[in-house]
């Protein structure tokens, strides 16, 4: 297996998920701080008698607590450094920097805890990833101002880019703007902001929240362009791999509407910098007309002009479109689900495994855009067990993790560039869909439990020792045989 010298093996994870230090630092409250822990979360939320106010009587709130990265960072990314990473994908709390989010001026203590992390990164000679949305933002904008599909969004997000980019663009020359924007299809209350209060049930708020999330990632191009053209900035979307259940033409024709209402809606504007032909159906299938949105020459034109330099995606799973019948087995997976591919085996929380749909997925997106590829999420979420002398023996996650990199080797050799891969969860952290620390994706054990009880301390899993040499070598070694 043969990948470029200079290719970027790392790390994921994202403030909401890990930072912790709720309320500490001038930090306000963001939306994933009024999410209580447990399975049904999402289903939680999206209730009409959830009023999104934070009461820690009735709920647990695991984000608030997160691994406390906030106070460990310097110990985490000296593990990360231990493993050989060479790039560190992480995000900023927008209510760490702007705690309300429509505030004229920063919050200091905020930027001064980034400009920490960036330089311990920095000292261990690990490049920094910064996206600057990632399924979260200022508890206030969305209840008083209707998340996303509120234009005035725009100039607040614009705000707090050049604050961003002009506080650490002489250090940070790897941006991404939205974390998985395409997943509002799905979820728009972690992604735009749209909840029962703010309309998350009228199609068009989700196209209106699109759009304005368009412009702002083409106004971050511009600000982050403008202010050092050697920055480069990409979008970031969920790809789902999908195939038809059968070669019947019905399914066929469904399995590509899916492809573009899914995969390539929102990367088609931001990459191509223009709506796509089928959009008009896409928005009618929804009931929504081009004349329910509000949308500017002017827009249209910044979009055209600033689109991404490159395409970041995650990559868990594939999919099965089936609509001819409706007696088969259903896939479990975080937002997407689908029809069980028999061909497919599943992980503990029923997501379908399948490394050479990550191998199409990148011949795809590359087909396409002909733009460079980054993997910045992938990864296997699993029950982990600690044994008496204090080991954890993940070969499960060996596995996946093996399989999803041979698959992206094959991808290069089939002429698709590849900057990097950043396995998500790279430390253990609070699940987004389920609000469980024992649902875990780490190469670092973290000790905590779903209730929030346990040490915090830190332990290295078998996978890190794996994921060292994989590092060390560039992908040339991946077999399980590593010392621990």
């Amino acid at each position: 297996m043969v990948f470029p010298k200079d290719f970027l093996w790392g790390g994921a994870t994202a403030a909401n998920q890990l930072e912790g230090g709720y309320l500490e630092g001038g930090r306000g409250p963001s939306i994933d701080d009024a999410l209580p822990g447990g399975k049904q979360r999402m289903a939680v939320v999206s209730s009409p008698d959830f009023d999104w106010t934070i009461d820690t009587q009735k709920y647990v709130y695991p984000n608030h607590k997160g691994i406390d990265f906030y106070h460990h960072y310097k110990e985490d990314i000296a593990l990360f450094a231990e493993m050989g990473f060479k790039v560190y994908r992480f995000s900023i709390s927008w209510s760490r920097i702007f705690p309300q989010g429509d505030e004229t001026e920063p919050n200091e203590e905020g930027l001064r805890f980034y400009d920490h992390v960036i330089d311990e990164c920095l000292r261990h000679q690990i490049q920094p990833l910064i996206t600057l949305h990632h399924y979260e933002m200022p508890l206030y904008l969305a209840k008083h101002y209707g998340g996303w599909k509120n234009k005035k969004l725009i100039e607040f997000f614009r705000r707090f880019t050049e604050t961003i980019i002009g506080r650490y663009g002489d250090r940070v020359k790897l941006f991404l703007t939205f974390n998985e924007i395409n997943s509002a299809a799905h979820l728009p209350v972690l992604s735009q902001g749209l909840t029962h209060l703010t309309g998350a049930d009228d199609p068009k708020n989700l196209f209106q929240a699109w759009h304005n999330q368009f412009v702002a990632s083409a106004q971050a191009v511009k600000i982050a362009h403008e202010f050092d053209p050697a920055i480069k900035v990409g979008n970031m979307i969920i790809y789902s791999t999908s195939y038809a259940y059968n070669a019947n033409p019905v399914n066929q024709m469904a399995n590509l509407a899916y492809n573009q209402d899914f995969n390539f809606y929102c990367a088609d504007v931001q990459v191509r910098g223009e709506y796509p032909a089928y959009t008009n159906r896409y928005m009618a299938s929804k009931g929504v007309q081009w004349s329910d949105l509000s949308i500017t020459d002017e827009e249209l034109a910044l979009i055209k002009q600033y689109h991404v330099d490159f395409i970041s995606f995650s990559y868990y799973m594939s999919t099965t479109t089936e609509v001819t019948e409706k007696n088969h087995e259903q896939a479990q997976g975080n937002l997407l689900g689908g029809t069980k591919n028999p061909y497919l085996e599943s992980s503990e929380w029923g997501w379908q495994i399948d490394p050479t749909g990550l191998r199409i997925a990148l011949n795809e997106l590359y087909g396409r855009y002909r733009v460079p590829l980054f993997i910045v999420e992938n990864g296997l979420g699993a029950k982990d067990q600690v044994e008496t002398d204090g080991r954890i023996f993940d070969d499960y996650r060996i596995n996946y993790l093996k399989s999803h990199i041979q698959a992206i080797g094959e991808a290069i050799q089939d002429g698709v560039p590849v900057m990097g891969y950043t396995p998500w969860g790279c430390i253990d952290l609070v699940s987004a869909s389920t609000g469980e620390m024992s649902k875990r994706y780490g190469f670092i054990y973290v000790d905590q439990d779903d209730q929030g009880h346990g040490t915090m301390a830190r332990s290295k899993k078998k996978s890190f020792n794996w994921y060292q040499r994989v590092i060390a070598t560039n992908g040339a070694e991946l077999d399980n045989d590593v010392a621990y």
